[in-house]
């Protein structure tokens, strides 16, 4: 499929992953060829980039990279694979697989609950990386298009208050996870020897040569946030009317990732395109995502998001063009708030008189620890649960559909298990963290490891000042691509080098503007110090009950981020 000639298509010498993707027979490269190599453990040229697209990133373990370069030995290659889970919805029968296999051939023993409201396994090897894929699928499961120039896992509000609406809405996001995903055989060829069917083969959508760069769909029913809808390209927000839903306000063009040291890179908010029938959602989909295959850069990748196509094309002449694609006129967006995007945590009964019960996962790494067995406490809950599991964005899990009569049980196991903790502060419910190290090949400082210590110094701080019962939306990713949403957090810490970091200030509390750099390269202790004279400002001079990210735009501390193409780095 050739890409549309018109004023808006950028010129010049294409991107070498064009050519890649071009080159790849519809994602297959030379992938099977290489998993029988057994002289490396890892995957060779192409194929580096195009396991993405089947949901894997090859990795290795930083921390041994270096010793076992001195033994003369190649990095402990290995892939983390994030599986496709629309909404986040698991069954326990799936997940006591998916422990299993955690358990038997990772090399960490883990689930991760990620960002993108599903699960990861870190740390597979060459040998058995087939046999992940194989055993997924026997479940249900697959990971096709959570990485690589595709539309990736939808995401959908996952705590259940209003059960009718979220019924309707999870099923809306399972569509257009189906409806945008790639056409290829490719995935069920090479993982679970399909019939070679490539001849036959077309891409209606992504296009032969899929998206210029990854994108990112949600749908998110008011008033939580809980999806982050400004970190993502494409999100669908729901409206109801007399508990029933009736529609979507269609938001284009956000995301957060930036480059260090280039300006033309920066984290937007999304647009507001306005309001849709239930009935043209997938069609509004497919004509965003195909203006932006045809529109966003294949010449420079760092601008290849559909946030800077907007921004190239401008809003008006983007929205003009999924009109006529679509066959659909936006109307203008009904009214709705966000008032939070954290998760509800404990018990909450749904409107068909079941119970939903959300634990909290620090850092979404389901292990056992010593004196917290989440691993293990979550498969005895497998074992009993009648309803299913529920992925949040926020690296936290729902089990959702609960009689009430197994109520009383299921918390026991929770309470054994460490899965419910008491004293859990809300500072460190308002935090999180992307992977980083030892496992991101981006990672340019710690999150995970660095987040549970951090979290007790900024709790020591507010305890300090006399804040202890409030909290600040605090968050850490490794490297400037944003996983870890630092770009929407109220303080957000974005990793620069070991022990280093900007530190950006001004966010707020629903998710709906972007924080600004404070400081620049800065250390563990410096962040303290800054946050520790901040925060005894915030407790002396607020406003009644004043967030933090809201009290240093209006004390003059920061100023806020209105239009992030323009003013980001003033």
């Amino acid at each position: 499929m050739s890409q549309d000639k018109t004023p808006f298509v950028v010129e010049g010498k294409l991107s070498d992953n064009e050519r890649l993707k071009r080159e790849s027979r519809h994602l297959r490269g030379t992938i099977e060829q290489d998993l029988k190599d057994d002289l490396t453990g890892g995957f060779t040229a192409d194929n580096f980039q195009l396991i993405r697209f089947h949901g894997m990133y090859q990795q290795d373990d930083r921390d041994i990279r270096a010793e076992r370069s001195k033994q003369k030995l190649e990095p402990l290659h290995n892939v983390m694979l994030r599986a496709r889970l629309p909404g986040g919805v698991i069954t326990p029968e799936q997940w006591l697989v998916i422990d299993k296999f955690a358990e038997d051939h990772s090399i960490y023993g883990s689930i991760r609950l990620t960002t993108r409201q599903t699960f990861q396994f870190h740390g597979v090897l060459k040998p058995n990386i087939k046999l992940m894929h194989q055993t997924l699928n026997k479940t249900g499961i697959d990971s096709i298009a959570t990485a690589g120039d595709v539309n990736r896992n939808v995401l959908c509000t996952s705590n259940p208050v209003e059960s009718q609406v979220h019924v309707e809405a999870w099923e809306w996001a399972k569509k257009i996870s189906e409806h945008l995903l790639p056409k290829t055989r490719a995935y069920a060829e090479i993982w679970l020897d399909g019939e070679k069917v490539e001849s036959t083969e077309q891409e209606p959508i992504l296009g032969d040569t899929y998206l210029p760069r990854k994108f990112k769909t949600t749908v998110v029913i008011p008033p939580q946030n809980d999806v982050d809808v400004h970190a993502n390209d494409l999100n669908f927000v729901a409206i109801a009317e007399n508990g029933k839903l009736v529609g979507f306000n269609v938001l284009v063009g956000g995301g957060l990732a930036m480059t260090h040291g280039d300006q033309s890179t920066y984290p937007r908010k999304a647009d507001d395109f306005g309001f849709i029938k239930l009935e043209d959602t997938l069609a509004v989909a497919e004509a965003v995502v195909t203006t932006q295959r045809d529109w966003g850069n294949r010449v420079n990748r760092k601008n290849a998001k559909t946030k800077y196509t907007l921004e190239r094309v401008g809003v008006d002449n983007f929205k003009a063009e999924v009109e006529k694609r679509a066959g659909v006129t936006f109307k203008t967006s009904k009214p709705y708030e966000f008032t939070g995007r954290g998760d509800r945590f404990g018990w909450v009964e749904g409107i068909d008189g079941k119970f939903h019960l959300t634990v909290f996962i620090e850092n979404g790494r389901i292990l056992d620890y010593p004196g917290k067995t989440l691993k293990t406490g979550c498969a005895e809950i497998a074992k009993i649960h009648q309803g299913d599991f529920r992925l949040t964005a926020n690296q936290n899990l729902i089990i959702a559909g609960v009689p009430a009569d197994q109520k009383a049980a299921i918390e026991a196991l929770a309470k054994r298990h460490g899965l419910i903790q008491p004293g859990v502060s809300q500072q460190r419910l308002d935090s999180m963290a992307c992977v980083s190290l030892p496992t991101c090949p981006l990672a340019m400082a710690e999150a995970e490891r660095y987040l549970p210590d951090a979290v007790t110094d900024i709790e020591n701080i507010l305890s300090k000042h006399g804040l202890a019962s409030d909290s600040i939306i605090f968050r850490v990713t490794g490297c400037p691509n944003g996983c870890g949403r630092a770009m929407l957090a109220e303080v957000g810490l974005v990793g620069k080098g070991p022990g280093k970091y900007n530190l950006h200030l001004g966010g707020n509390r629903e998710g709906t503007r972007i924080p600004r750099m404070y400081q620049e390269n800065i250390s563990e202790q410096e962040i303290l110090d800054t946050l520790d004279e901040l925060v005894g400002r915030w407790a002396k001079e607020r406003n009644e009950r004043e967030a933090f990210g809201d009290y240093v735009i209006r004390a003059g501390i920061i100023k806020p981020v209105v239009d992030s193409a323009r003013d980001f780095y003033e």
